[in-house]
């Protein structure tokens, strides 16, 4: 399915990094992985597993939302060229994350994030001023919210719909198995990491409420 282009997740991370004054090793160390894997993830190389993304964007005060957004100054610096649809206006102003152009996320408009472990986001929309993940996830067969089996804690609170495919939710020291129309809510402060044990992806609708701290 086509997407509105891989939002450039490294860039964004060493540009919050570098504004916060934060060396690269002084990154590493706050979430306890290599300066190497920092490198490799802000450059490209590598992309973060769920639980090592929302570790980054906790030592470095951003919300995972304004991963996905286009600066305004992007925007404004490429014009579109004669001839461009109206649709394509629509896309280029709505990546402006200080405007709000019409309701509406087609199917082939959604940016998508692909992390590592077998884990694809998809952004469903989202309001300015707001720091709320709507989206759209897929964990492919054996993928897993952690890379390294280990479970993760952030701020905020989650609700999550499955529509396809089986997920294994384990919350504190409970294993839960999701299956198609159960649906979860609780405190993403809570111990958590989500994985695919079967052979067929696991599809559902998250909503992910960040509590900043700035």
């Amino acid at each position: 399915m086509p997407s509105a282009g891989v939002p450039p997740v490294g860039a964004r991370i060493r540009q919050a990094r570098l504004e916060r004054g934060m060396s690269l090793r002084g990154l590493a160390r706050e979430i306890g992985v290599s300066a190497s894997l920092v490198s490799q993830i802000e450059t490209g190389k590598s992309q973060p597993s769920v639980s090592t993304l929302y570790a980054i964007t906790t030592a470095l005060a951003i919300s995972v939302e304004s991963l996905f957004d286009t600066p305004a100054e992007a925007v404004r610096e490429s014009p579109l060229v004669a001839g461009a649809t109206v649709m394509h206006a629509l896309a280029a102003f709505a990546a402006d994350p200080g405007r709000r152009i019409g309701p509406l996320v087609g199917a082939g408009g959604r940016e998508t994030i692909e992390l590592d472990s077998g884990v694809v986001w998809e952004r469903l929309g989202h309001v300015p001023g707001t720091d709320v993940d709507f989206l759209l996830v897929t964990y492919r067969p054996g993928g897993s919210s952690s890379s390294s089996g280990g479970l993760m804690r952030h701020a905020g609170t989650e609700y999550g719909y499955l529509t396809s495919g089986e997920l294994v939710l384990t919350l504190g020291f409970d294993d839960h198995t999701l299956r198609p129309g159960d649906a979860v809510c609780f405190e993403s402060t809570t111990p958590h990491r989500y994985r695919n044990d079967s052979a067929e992806p696991a599809v559902g609708v998250w909503f992910v409420f960040s509590q900043s701290s700035s």
